[in-house]
């Protein structure tokens, strides 16, 4: 419990950092923006194009009574932007990390600095780089989609569905934002996706007390948008923390 509560802590740390040099937090907020904009567009053609999903999704109740075949095709779509507002939180991040590449590996290489640097740095070529986390990102967006459709589905079991269900969501939705975030430091260090989620299993109390703590953070109106340079910068923190690094500040 204790270095779960101490990852959940990384994140104030991160949004402390960002906080006290506008300088990450502008760097961060560029390529945050620019995905809230693109879901925002998706999220609005969604809604337009919401009846006609609907009915295409329960096309067998077209001889229905007219106020069940409704009342269907109304649940039909909440379920739809239910679904669809789960995705999207579960794969915000890949998507900003993508877009945001060159940014977020110069917030995390400043807070690294901070706190001591890399010692056995590995320069990468930003292509080369990219295409790593193009590759990682949509391993994790599958693994995303793969957990997030049965468990919106379980939702709906009456009193599991309001209990349980929720709380098994956010430790999976917390583990893959946590695995997601670590990318960056862990490719300075020319660690893959297998070596960023075993350093993270050896601490998987402290990874998962920040990833849940991102993810519910995620959740809030625009906290994906405003929090995600916190985030990447606590993630600096919980990458040095997971592979045995300093992570009180070096600098005054």
């Amino acid at each position: 419990m204790r270095e779960f509560v101490l990852g959940a802590t990384l994140l104030a740390r991160g949004l402390g950092l960002c906080l006290r040099s506008p300088r990450l937090m502008a760097l961060g907020l560029i390529p945050a923006v620019i995905a809230g904009l693109l879901y925002a567009a998706a999220l609005i053609a969604l809604i337009a194009f919401l009846p006609e999903l609907s009915h295409a999704a329960t096309w067998f109740a077209d001889d229905w009574a007219v106020g069940w075949r409704d009342l269907l095709r109304v649940l039909a779509g909440i379920a739809v932007l239910g679904l669809s507002g789960l995705i999207g939180v579960l794969t915000f991040t890949a998507v900003t990390l993508l877009i945001g590449d060159p940014f977020y590996e110069k917030i995390s290489g400043l807070v690294e600095q901070r706190f001591g640097g890399v010692p056995d740095e590995v320069d990468v070529p930003w292509w080369r780089s990219l295409g790593r986390s193009l590759v990682d990102s949509l391993r994790l967006i599958a693994l995303s989609v793969l957990f997030g459709v049965p468990l919106f589905l379980a939702g709906f079991l009456p009193f599991v569905g309001q209990t349980v269900v929720p709380v098994i969501g956010a430790a999976i939705g917390g583990w893959l934002l946590a695995v997601e975030l670590t990318g960056v430091p862990f490719q300075r260090r020319g660690q893959r996706l297998a070596q960023r989620r075993a350093a993270l299993r050896r601490n998987r109390p402290l990874a998962l007390g920040f990833g849940v703590a991102v993810f519910v953070c995620f959740l809030l109106p625009l906290g994906a948008v405003l929090l995600m340079p916190a985030a990447v910068a606590g993630a600096a923190l919980l990458a040095r923390r997971s592979l045995g690094l300093p992570i009180e500040s070096a600098q005054p």
